[in-house]
């Protein structure tokens, strides 16, 4: 297996280990004497960096090999290094989730998948590869998590199927970042208003671009979660609609009217078919599409890749595998002071890396527990609300469907995600606050694809 070159620049124990199983004469058996050795380092014995609760044990390792659980969200770019690295670790309770199919761009540097491969489901190839690869192993290791439907109704099943131990994520979308923080919070568990500590998955997450990285260590409830420093990540774009069907400049904008307009249009997969990211067949149809468009107005550009990226709202993102490995360590053995709590790697020219402390956010969206205040006039109309519900930075929400009650009755404001209901209350947009019969401290629930739970906001009309 091959370390990539930025990743053999600071190696730790845990490389060691892997170098040790890959050009080991003893391939073919299991744990054989002295092969844990440069993990028992860390685990059996103090040293001046460990944490002031670390107790060196010896049952560790049993704790490690047998009984840790670690999901691992994505089986691309960072997925193959963790998978690999995890897994030679000796933790061999290890799941893996990916919806993505294998693309021939993704051999240059998703090590475990082969030419062959192109078209399967990565995280059965991922899964398959480091079953058949690493010795000794009748493996529990990357349960297959295929699945074709709904995203939350798979990873809903976190809180039935399997109790984890620490989730690690190797996501390009910060959709599905914010998702997957908001499910573990909901998994909390506070008693008199005190959160319970065995109810915190602690979650890694981390991104890439190139030679830079960064990674991070989410306490959920304790440390500052993913909405808490959502000004991180960049707003999508949204480019205007006129723009996009009368004056294309951009290949982004061919991509753009395929997905808006031509789409809903043609149907080409039948009526009623949404276009689905993690659908090839659907991709490759809008990517054709669009280049037929930047045909037309001598744009070029229209790749793939791009196609896919924008599609999906995909920001590029795999993460420092030394650093994650790093904080995973600290972690689940509570070895070393664990990573408090964002570090930055830079290996472009030359090797740069700091960290700092993301503080959490009083009245953070999903993990405050304090309904946010929304100010508007009374005269502000419900698709104002909308604007600023997906425009701002500590917000970001992509389709809010808004709810309150109203006489004593649950109504739906706006929901957009369902044409019929969408169809029914559209006329509700051009209404006014208090048109819709909203009064001040009226409490407004707000559902988005961006987090499992609903979203309570505090309706303040200002004069």
């Amino acid at each position: 297996l091959v370390f990539p070159v930025f990743m053999q620049s600071t190696l730790c124990p845990i490389f060691l280990v892997c170098r040790m199983a890959v050009d080991g004469e003893h391939m073919g058996s299991g744990d054989w004497d002295g092969r844990w050795n440069h993990v028992k380092k860390f685990l059996e014995r103090p040293g001046p960096f460990t944490h002031p609760d670390f107790e060196p044990s010896t049952e560790s390792l049993g704790f490690l090999l047998e009984t840790c659980k670690i999901l691992v969200i994505g089986a691309g770019g960072l997925g193959c290094e963790l998978l690999k690295n995890l897994a030679l670790s000796g933790l061999r309770h290890i799941h893996v989730i990916d919806m993505d199919t294998i693309d021939i761009s993704n051999l240059n540097r998703q090590f475990l998948f082969r030419p062959k491969d192109v078209g399967r489901p990565k995280a059965d190839v991922a899964a398959d590869f480091v079953n058949n690869r690493i010795p000794g192993y009748c493996i529990n290791i990357c349960k297959r998590w295929t699945y074709t439907s709904k995203k939350s109704k798979t990873l809903m099943n976190l809180s039935t199927d399997v109790k984890f131990h620490i989730i690690v994520c190797g996501l390009d979308s910060v959709i599905a970042r914010r998702w997957m923080n908001g499910m573990l919070i909901s998994l909390l568990s506070y008693e008199d208003g005190v959160l319970d500590p065995s109810s915190i998955i602690p979650l890694i997450d981390g991104g890439t671009e190139g030679f830079k990285g960064n990674a991070r260590v989410i306490l959920p409830g304790m440390t500052a979660c993913i909405d808490c420093t959502l000004e991180l990540y960049p707003p999508q774009i949204n480019f205007p609609m006129c723009t996009i069907a009368s004056m294309p400049r951009l290949p982004e904008h061919c991509i753009e009217y395929v997905r808006m307009l031509q789409w809903p249009k043609d149907t080409p997969f039948g009526d009623g078919v949404c276009l689905d990211g993690d659908n090839p067949e659907h991709i490759q149809w809008v990517f054709q599409r669009a280049q037929e468009r930047a045909a037309n107005y001598n744009i070029t550009g229209v790749t793939y890749r791009l196609t896919q990226g924008v599609v999906k709202r995909i920001i590029p993102a795999v993460a420092s595998t030394n650093a994650v490995i790093a904080g995973r360590k600290q972690t689940v053995f509570f070895a070393y002071i664990p990573l408090n709590n964002y570090l930055v790697f830079n290996d472009v020219d030359g090797l740069y890396t700091y960290t700092f402390e993301a503080e959490r956010k009083e009245n953070c969206s999903a993990c405050s527990q304090v309904p946010q205040d929304l100010q508007f006039p009374p005269s502000a109309k419900l698709q104002e609300v909308l604007k600023y519900l997906t425009e701002n930075a500590s917000l970001q929400m992509k389709s809010p469907a808004i709810t309150a009650t109203l006489e004593g009755k649950n109504k739906t404001l706006y929901l957009q995600t369902i044409a019929s209901i969408e169809e029914r209350t559209r006329p509700n947009l051009c209404k006014t606050l208090k048109e819709l019969g909203l009064s001040d401290g009226q409490e407004l629930a707000v559902a988005d694809v961006t987090t499992p739970q609903t979203v309570l906001f505090k309706l303040k009309l200002t004069s």
